[in-house]
């Protein structure tokens, strides 16, 4: 059995990692060698020495069972750079300003990586009382908006494992700093369909998030504004939820019709 593509072709040995990652990406879930092998019928010892390759590189990563893998760093950067590229680049930001016009906040996009969320992309407030965030910055899920958005969107065998492993550092004194209160939350953001953080990153700082989807309806990466709580509470800041859906599903089109 030597693997075969969609069109029933033999696969070239050139192109086997790529197709490797790709089915990994393609899923969205950790997966096996041998579940991603059920797509490219390659010989057994071929697909465990490519996944092994591709973890020594560090765009696999093993998962906590030592069977399953997922994308590492080096895959996820390599995402990072594809979204980033100047076209979709440019459609994204007018986006993201028309958002930051009409709620006159801070609106971020930000991104899973391995233990943190990465901001993608952000536009400034106008006003001068604003709260410093650049892009590349990584903050923790368990209590930020952003961060707690991808955490609804996991399994909820991955979701426990998290929230038992996780150091739930307290970062105020309202920050979710045990695993019965974070699912707890988690089970509230799924059901609303969108995170808060109620000052419980940043004292003084509130923050709402909603997911944007890929075409398949998966979790690619997280919308949100933040605001000092000088200048909007909570309450308010959910009026803007349906504004922000909007552009969220302005941005899920974007990653559809590149």
């Amino acid at each position: 059995m030597h693997g075969r593509d969609e069109q029933g072709e033999t696969i070239p040995t050139n192109l086997r990692l790529l197709l490797v990652l790709e089915e990994v990406a393609r899923l969205g879930v950790p997966a096996t060698p041998t579940e991603i092998n059920q797509r490219l019928g390659l010989p057994k010892p071929t697909i465990h020495r490519l996944f092994s390759t591709l973890e020594q590189a560090g765009f696999l990563q093993r998962e906590i069972d030592g069977r399953a893998y997922t994308p590492g760093r080096r895959m996820r950067r390599l995402s990072l750079g594809v979204l980033s590229s100047l076209r979709v680049r440019t459609a994204r930001l007018a986006v993201l300003s028309a958002l930051a016009e009409d709620i006159g906040e801070t609106c971020n996009i930000a991104l899973p990586d391995r233990d943190a969320m990465l901001y993608l992309d952000r536009v400034e407030t106008k006003w001068p009382l604003r709260i410093q965030l650049p892009i590349g910055t990584q903050v923790p899920f368990y209590c930020t908006a952003s961060g707690k958005i991808y955490l609804s969107s996991l399994a909820d065998s991955h979701l426990k494992r998290y929230a038992g492993a996780a150091a739930l550092t307290p970062h105020t004194e309202r920050t979710l700093t045990t695993a019965e209160s974070l699912l707890k939350d988690i089970k509230h953001t799924r059901a609303r369909g969108y995170a808060q953080d109620d000052e419980e990153f940043m004292e003084g700082m509130i923050a709402i998030a909603v997911p944007i989807l890929d075409p398949n309806g998966r979790f690619l990466s997280s919308l949100s504004f933040h605001a000092p709580t000088q200048r909007m509470t909570l309450k308010r800041a959910t009026t803007h939820l349906e504004r922000l859906r909007l552009a969220a599903d302005e941005l899920s089109k974007l990653v559809a019709d590149d």
